[in-house]
Formats: C-alpha cells, structure tokens, sequence
C-alpha cells in the first residue's frame, strides 16, 4: 500500500531489464483470445490487467514496441523476450505474468472468445503433477541455477559477482 492506501504494485520481464510500477486499484483484468494475442504472448491466450487512470512508471528499463496493427502496440523486453504491455487508443494493460504477485490480479472477463482454441476450458481437468513429481527429470531440476529476476524490485540486476565490487 501507498502512503495514501492505494495498492502498489510491481513487476518486471524475466531477465529484469525492464521494471514496472503501479499505484492504484487493478480493476480491469481480462484475458483475450484473438489470435493476434495468441501469437504475441505465444500462448493460448494473453492475461492483462489494465493500467488506464493510475499511476504507472517503467522503473527500469523500458519495452522494445511492436506495432501489431494500425490501432495496437504491444511491449516486450528486448532482451529476453518477455511479453510485457499491449497499447490500444484506449489505453495500456500490462501482462497480468510479469508482476511480481500475478495470484493477486484474478481476471473478471475473457474476449476474443470466438478465437478460443477448442481444449482450453478442458485444461483444468488434465492430469495435475508437481514439477518434482518426474523423476526422469530429477537429475536436471538438482542442478538448475535460475538466472531469473527475482519477485521484488532491486536496486540493481543483475547482482555483481564480488570481483566486480
């Protein structure tokens, strides 16, 4: 919360080139079916909360654009890739994935539905496994070092090596 009681939020692309921050109440969450959201988030659809009439800021960083039509930009981070903002006329939404708590922005309505690929709403009734659960994977999970931003905002990423101090 902000000093006035607004809720801050905060959030970023996965190599933590780019950071972001909100103020205000998320009111506006959605996903889009459309297949131009589709191939932009390169998924099966593109969760977004809207940002329009609060404080907003690009702490770090800011997206490369890609202008998808006359009318939408999207954002991403030019370094790794991460989607991370779509821009229409009527405003901007950021990709409900890149902030830090995404559990805390629940979507409220879905467009685009007559794109939605046919197994989608079967989705939750797959099979569900914790990432430890595959055992033939175990050996590689052991070892993985994430070179992921972390779920906060730091003063500098990524972190010096202490040769570099």
């Amino acid at each position: 919360m902000s000093l006035d009681n607004k809720p801050v939020y905060s959030g970023g692309c996965q190599c933590g080139a780019v950071r972001f921050r909100v103020e205000g109440a998320l009111a506006d969450a959605s996903v889009c079916h459309c297949r131009m959201c589709q191939k932009a988030f390169g998924a099966f659809y593109a969760p977004l909360a809207s940002v329009r009439g609060l404080k907003f800021e690009w702490t770090r960083g800011t997206p490369k654009w890609f202008r998808s039509s006359n009318f939408v930009r999207r954002g991403f981070c030019a370094d790794c890739g991460t989607p991370l903002a779509y821009e229409a006329p009527d405003g901007l939404a950021i990709a409900i994935g890149a902030f830090d708590e995404p559990a805390a922005i629940a979507p409220t309505v879905q467009w685009g539905i007559e794109a939605r690929l046919p197994y989608v709403d079967s989705i939750a009734s797959l099979p569900g496994k914790d990432t430890l659960a595959d055992e033939e994977a175990a050996d590689f999970l052991a070892g993985l070092v994430s070179y992921q931003h972390p779920d906060y905002d730091t003063d500098q990423w990524p972190p010096r090596k202490a040769e570099d101090e």
